[in-house]
């Protein structure tokens, strides 16, 4: 009886530890999505021929079947020749909750 009652007790443990698993997995998959997101955001900047305006800019995306909305806020630097890029992911939804943030410097002039 005793043996069987410690078998019970670490049987509820795992399962227990197997759903904290899954909810970490699902966590993580949203977060990895966000920062994509971001990453494709400042590639199409720094990509982009014309050097984007100072101020912010918002847009939406669809990513891994969700949607995202960024923001984009741009700012001079001492550096004449440069801008910094402060990309905000934020997800809709069940992401709600997962965001990435993510600064680039571009040239003004390329």
């Amino acid at each position: 009886m005793v043996a069987l009652a410690i078998f019970s007790l670490a049987a509820l443990a795992m399962v227990r530890l197997q759903g904290y698993s899954v909810r970490s997995t699902s966590n993580l998959s949203d977060s990895s999505m966000a920062w994509q997101v971001a990453r494709n955001v400042a590639v199409e900047i720094l990509s982009n021929p014309t050097p984007p305006t100072l101020g912010e800019t918002r847009g939406d995306a669809l990513n891994g079947g969700q949607n995202w909305q960024w923001t984009a806020t741009t700012r001079s630097t001492d550096d004449s020749r440069l801008v910094t890029v402060d990309i905000d992911v934020v997800g809709t939804g069940n992401a709600a909750q997962r965001k990435a943030r993510l600064t680039i410097a571009r040239p003004v002039e390329q």
